[in-house]
């Protein structure tokens, strides 16, 4: 690989010799790891002609590194790296100054500060991955998806690949969704009240920046998704946690002057529990009368293996008051990063406008990827296969955690990809999570999904999504055994 001319250049400030400076600025480029092994050198006219420099001093710089191993000459073909340099293994940029911007002054809003937890990389290197949302390689079919990716990359789906769409969606994947996905949870929707996202997420922080601000208060379930908490804080509206039952979110707990109302009815984040079609009806004649919007995250509807979900409350709804979040992350995997979001026209077309000063639309033919996928039925069948697997994991998890006498604190009715568990009063699941890694343990500390000061800690969730049926016994029994050393 060559090193391009344009990455050399001499500080204004720098002391010595013209020679001597450009001598430093390449063996600091070699000892920093920036200049690889290998890599070749710009020729001595290009850089003097770079640097405004005579030829004959670059090539005294250069021919003073060739002396010290720095680099080695290869007859007309140039000069490289030496194989004998001291590169190290990794670039390091250089430590800079402090800055001249006081950027506690520049920045007028904060994002971070929240808490979402960062979850290990290399969490297929432990032995008992017991983590929520991440992908099984085992259970994915990587065949046709790369048959959809390549049909995707062809002549016939050319504007789908390589046009700027504006704020539009692929029209395939528009069909698709107000077709099939969407009649599957009871809705009805036309293609301009649906919108593509990067991910659910992406449209629950569409929705909370179009609904929310600093005069308006937004009701969240507690516990809950701890971003969309995040999401929502941020805006400046006043949050109102509300505990959930294990029927989810009590209607008679939304108060006066709400105006925004998030919930997760299908299965409530993180404790799993499903909203019966009586409190759903509830909820939204509450709703009503009060005035307030109801946005729906309808994540894992999907993987009800043990009955079929009931309606989405989109599907009650008769004046246009739910919006609702759906994403093919989840079945399909994390990175896809592709969800959607359907709502009143009015709404939509703002929310397509925001989306699109932000990021325009998510890449073309990753949604006629996804497209093609699910047109030809692979995605319904990987979903049958998922349900068969997690229902396998789900029943190990269960005898497991019976046999060892955990607590089971919430569990969906129809399924999922979690278990929501709940350890003995004064235990500190954050704590014991570290101790649970050092033994190859994966688990998720359920404390980061309360709102406010005096969150209970002895919570925390059992994903069952990617760890292979055979190391849940073990792996729970590791578990247990710690839970009972702290007791």
């Amino acid at each position: 690989m060559a090193i391009p001319v344009e990455t050399l250049f001499l500080s204004p400030d720098g002391q010595g010799t013209l020679q001597a400076r450009i001598q430093q600025m390449v063996a600091e480029g070699i000892l920093s790891g920036r200049f690889r092994r290998g890599e070749k050198l710009p020729s001595s006219r290009k850089l003097a002609a770079h640097l405004g420099v005579s030829r004959i001093t670059v090539t005294l710089a250069y021919t003073e590194l060739l002396a010290n191993d720095y680099l080695i000459s290869r007859g007309r073909s140039g000069y490289y790296v030496s194989d004998g340099a001291p590169v190290p293994p990794v670039y390091t940029p250089p430590e800079r100054g402090p800055d001249g911007v006081s950027w506690d002054r520049a920045i007028i809003r904060r994002f971070t500060g929240g808490d979402t937890p960062r979850k290990p990389l290399d969490w297929q290197s432990y032995r008992y991955p017991f983590i929520y949302g991440q992908p099984d390689a085992a259970l994915f079919d990587h065949s046709n998806w790369r048959l959809c990716a390549l049909r995707a990359l062809g002549q016939k789906d050319f504007t789908a690949l390589t046009a700027d769409l504006y704020d539009a969606d692929d029209p395939m994947l528009v069909d698709f969704i107000a077709r099939h996905t969407l009649p599957r949870r009871g809705i009805v929707a036309r293609p301009d009240e649906i919108l593509i996202t990067m991910g659910a997420q992406n449209a629950l922080w569409l929705a909370a920046q179009l609904l929310l601000s600093e005069n308006r208060r937004a009701v969240i379930e507690n516990p809950c998704y701890y971003a969309l908490r995040d999401m929502v804080t941020q805006t400046g509206a006043t949050v109102l946690p509300r505990m959930v039952d294990g029927d989810g979110l009590p209607p008679d707990r939304v108060p006066e002057g709400t105006d925004v109302i998030f919930t997760t009815p299908s299965h409530q984040c993180p404790t799993t529990a499903t909203m019966p079609r009586d409190r759903r009806l509830s909820l939204l004649r509450r709703a009503r009368r009060i005035g307030a919007l109801v946005v729906e995250d309808d994540y894992e509807f999907e993987m009800s293996f043990l009955a079929p979900p009931s309606p989405a409350l989109k599907s009650l709804d008769r004046d246009g008051r739910v919006i609702y979040v759906g994403s093919f992350s989840k079945p399909l995997f994390p990175g896809l990063r592709l969800g959607y979001m359907v709502g009143s026209e009015p709404f939509i077309r703002e929310a397509r406008a925001l989306r699109a000063g932000m990021l325009r639309h998510p890449p073309g033919h990753i949604q006629r990827t996804a497209a093609h996928f699910l047109s030809l039925g692979h995605y319904d069948a990987q979903i049958r296969r998922m349900a068969r697997t997690l229902h396998g994991r789900r029943q190990a998890v269960e005898a497991a955690v019976a046999e060892h006498g955990l607590t089971i604190a919430g569990r969906g009715v129809y399924g999922g990809s979690s278990l929501w568990m709940r350890a003995p009063e004064g235990t500190d699941m954050s704590r014991l999570s570290d101790d649970l890694r050092r033994a190859s343990v994966l688990i998720e500390p359920g404390a980061p999904f309360f709102a406010g000061p005096d969150r209970p800690h002895n919570y925390f969730r059992l994903g069952y999504s990617s760890i292979p049926r055979d190391r849940i016994a073990p792996g729970i029994a590791r578990i247990a055994a710690a839970i009972a050393a702290n007791s």
